[in-house]
């Protein structure tokens, strides 16, 4: 056996067909030259750039130098305009904040006409979730821009995300912003997801909108934010003074047992628990006026609580109680609120692993803007991908990310040409060859008769 390296026939990602057609199909190329204007030589045409950078994404590069991969065989032969990875790693660190703006900007009107291009969130007029979540990405290098120690105690970049789901679609990200590793997680959230909110309605929610969030955005502001909008909140909330006198007022013959048909994770622990207690009060939030002034928000404190067996100084056994409690307007029961809230850690927690799993294995650059460019891109990518999958249908329509590239964008083909026509030749008996055809057929539909 030997191996060499010469046709110039093969892709190594034929699924980038399918892909780079949805991208053109949808006005992207076009919509990015009239919102991304960097000037200059170094952010002159940005649609091939983006493209480059996107295409390069679904094919799992993780760094700028990984782009490469869009540049060989007889790739040259399929796209047009591919840009070498020198210039699109001059062209990232040409960004400024406004311009990361405008990137942003375009990330929200390519999500809003996916929509539209495929049934990519279906049931968004009778119930949706805006999730608001930050992370902290680990870096190596204390010479990038921006990084710190954080509270998870790595040298790292924070950036918040939010994410658009519904009860029968999986999450896509509506918006993303990149802070220093160090930054506080409430630092300019409420202005986040003001714009996050106006993107949600953009592209279809209704009145029954529910952001749901963790304890670091238990802020007035924001919260009051949020209500004024229009949508309910869930938010959870540390068990501080008042909140664990309202817990300790609730009267015993509140709590109501709840069990799990599948096993879930507790978030202050990590552990499975199959069943739990869960009560709820009236409360008012937010009421010091110094701090707050004007944002006293009344709404529904519900708690869970698991047992937890231990033994006194005696040796005799007696239970105690571990409490989780978030507050919210929605007007759910109970349990339904409670499942709702919990479900949030899996909608978003999902989108930062696929992300993980792709682009942001690590920031690549050691400029601050390039790497909040790299992370839109991102974030745009995940939303192409999330589209491919409703598109093939059946389990795809909410399969992860890493799967849909190893199904539908890392198949290889070799090249033909016939009758001035470009063949791709795949591979035989591939397993998921029917939805890859439901893929290209879509994105490739017959000329319009003139």
């Amino acid at each position: 056996m030997s191996a060499i390296f010469d046709d110039p026939n093969l892709v190594s990602h034929a699924g980038l067909v399918p892909l780079v057609r949805l991208v053109e199909n949808i006005g992207l190329p076009a919509l990015a030259e009239e919102l991304v204007r960097l000037g200059g030589s170094a952010g002159a045409h940005p649609a091939a750039k983006i493209t480059t950078v996107v295409a390069g994404m679904a094919a799992g590069a993780d760094s700028i130098s990984d782009l490469a991969v869009l540049r060989q065989g007889g790739m040259g032969r399929l796209f047009d305009g591919v840009r070498a990875p020198s210039t699109i790693g001059t062209f990232l660190r040409w960004f400024t904040p406004g311009h990361v703006a405008q990137l942003e900007k375009l990330l929200a009107e390519v999500l809003r006409r996916l929509t539209v291009q495929a049934d990519l969130l279906p049931g968004i007029e009778e119930l949706a979730f805006l999730d608001l979540d930050s992370k902290i990405t680990e870096v190596h290098s204390g010479r990038k821009e921006g990084a710190a120690y954080g509270y998870t105690k790595v040298l790292g970049l924070n950036f918040l995300a939010a994410t658009l789901a519904t009860e029968q679609a999986a999450p896509v990200v509506t918006g993303t912003r990149l802070r220093g590793g160090n930054a506080d997680t409430r630092r300019k959230v409420t202005s986040f997801a003001r714009a996050q909110l106006r993107i949600a309605r953009a592209c279809g929610a209704g009145k029954k909108l529910l952001v749901r969030m963790d304890s670091g955005f238990y802020v007035g502001e924001l919260i009051t934010e949020i209500a004024r909008s229009g949508a309910w909140f869930s938010v959870t909330v540390p068990l501080r003074k008042p909140i664990r006198a309202a817990i300790a007022a609730l009267d015993e013959a509140a709590w109501k047992p709840i069990i799990y048909a599948r096993p879930v994770r507790d978030e202050d622990t990590g552990e499975a628990i199959t069943g739990a207690e869960i009560a709820e009060t009236s409360y008012t939030a937010f009421t010091n006026p110094t701090y707050n002034p004007g944002r006293q928000t009344t709404g529904r404190l519900i708690v869970r609580r698991t047992p937890i067996t231990t033994i006194d100084e005696q040796g005799e056994l007696f239970t105690v109680w571990r409490y989780h409690a978030f507050f919210t307007n929605s007007p759910f029961n109970p349990i339904t609120a409670e499942a709702q809230h919990r479900d949030r850690a899996g909608a978003i927690e999902h989108v930062f692993a696929d992300l993980h799993a792709g682009a942001l294995a690590h920031f690549p650059s050691g400029d601050f803007h390039a790497n909040a460019a790299w992370l839109t891109h991102a974030a745009l990518t995940h939303n192409l991908l999330r589209t491919l999958g409703c598109i093939a249908g059946d389990v795809h329509a909410t399969a992860r990310t890493p799967t849909l590239r190893r199904r539908f964008i890392t198949i290889a083909a070799r090249l033909a040409r016939s009758a001035r026509r470009l063949t791709l030749h795949l591979p035989q008996h591939w397993p998921w060859q029917h939805a890859w055809q439901q893929l290209f057929t879509t994105t490739h539909p017959p000329p319009t008769p003139t």
